[in-house]
């Protein structure tokens, strides 16, 4: 009898537990939903001349490079405002010929080519691209990126308005395989959280291919000094320190400003990616690690409850709350960010989704950074 006794109380104070759990899941949500909510109202034109320096760190991307230099020769956006610098960072392919050879063409495209950098990795292509520029605004974007044509006129308007760093939506181009749709499913979560916390005020993360800020502001904060804790984090960590200097961070959610790239194509290379952007979270201010945390941990536990349904049935109400909750917010928002799942692959991906994030992030304890 004391042992049932017990085991009730026990039942009872489980339940209890996942109650709250669902609690704050709600609340998380209903505050996610708000944050994305807020800042859907499109940019105004404005008369202004703003003068842009797009950099973009390329190393073996033969392959791409012709593509990202189109497309910006096709910009919506009068040449004579922006120039467009290519830092080749120890290529062993073609990379540096291949864009050598639209110079001629594009009177505002320079490039360069590095040996010695003063940082490692990408940021010190980066930091020497940014040291090359004329213009008081920078954009960042990544070799194999195609932005939209409305890129640099919407950050344009939005820099106007005083801001110091601002970063737009970016995503990736939708094919037909697992692995692709795995990291689509992937950013269209990131994006849903990194917008909704920008715009409540609570910035963490964005995507260095849809990047910009005020040259100003990018070395009021020491540049990239202070972010070479690991290779990544030119994104990520540069945020960071725009943040501890209480500076203005906004988004571009524009679909016109999107800037598109192609996921990974193997498991391989998808693991080693999100390893590397995982040990950047490591990283974050403390305040965005237990925030994050609280929230990546509460999906987990509650994903898991399913395990426990042997020892009552109660405990399909968490999991089943849990995937109601990430559907809802997925469907609703995910034209916002590009993107068309349907139910059967929304309800997949996200159960694919949270035991990823164990993967990933274990990888990213043990595995070692390289920049390509």
């Amino acid at each position: 009898m004391a042992f049932g006794g017990r085991l009730i109380i026990s039942m009872i104070t489980i339940e209890t537990f996942f109650l709250l759990l669902i609690s704050i899941l709600l609340i998380f949500n209903i505050i996610i939903y708000i944050g994305l909510k807020l800042k859907r109202q499109l940019l105004k034109e404005r008369n202004n001349k703003i003068f842009i320096s797009i950099v973009i760190a390329a190393k073996n991307e033969e392959e791409n490079i012709i593509s990202l230099i189109k497309s910006i020769k096709d910009l919506d956006f009068p040449s004579k405002q922006f120039e467009l610098i290519i830092v080749d960072d120890n290529s062993n392919d073609n990379t540096l010929k291949v864009a050598e050879s639209y110079a001629k063409d594009l009177p505002n495209l320079f490039i360069y080519s590095i040996k010695e950098k003063r940082l490692p990795g990408k940021k010190g292509a980066l930091d020497f691209g940014i040291a090359k520029t004329r213009y008081p605004y920078i954009l960042i974007t990544d070799a194999d990126c195609i932005p939209a044509k409305d890129w640099l006129k919407n950050y344009s308007n939005k820099f106007s308005e005083g801001y110091d760093f601002l970063f737009g939506i970016a995503p990736f181009v939708k094919e037909d395989s697992l692995i692709n749709k795995i990291s689509c499913f992937e950013n269209l979560k990131s994006s849903i959280l990194t917008f909704s916390a920008a715009n409540i005020g609570f910035p963490y993360s964005a995507a260095a291919r849809n990047f910009g800020f005020n040259k100003l502001s990018f070395y009021k904060i020491a540049g990239y000094n202070n972010t070479t804790e690991t290779l990544s984090g030119d994104d990520d960590l540069l945020l960071r320190e725009a943040v501890k200097n209480r500076l203005r961070i906004g988004t571009i959610v524009e679909s016109s400003s999107c800037v598109y790239s192609y996921s990974k194509k193997t498991f391989k290379e998808y693991f080693s990616q999100r390893s590397r952007h995982t040990k950047t979270s490591f990283y974050y201010l403390p305040s965005r690690q237990v925030l994050l945390g609280i929230w990546h941990l509460i999906n987990l536990i509650c994903i898991f409850s399913i395990i426990l349904i042997p020892i009552n049935l109660l405990y399909l109400i968490p999991f089943s709350l849990k995937l109601l909750f990430d559907v809802v917010l997925t469907m609703v928002f995910q034209p916002f960010f590009g993107y068309k799942f349907n139910l059967i692959e929304l309800l997949f991906l996200q159960l694919n989704y949270e035991i990823l994030l164990v993967i990933n992030f274990f990888g990213a304890i043990f595995k070692n950074d390289k920049w390509k």
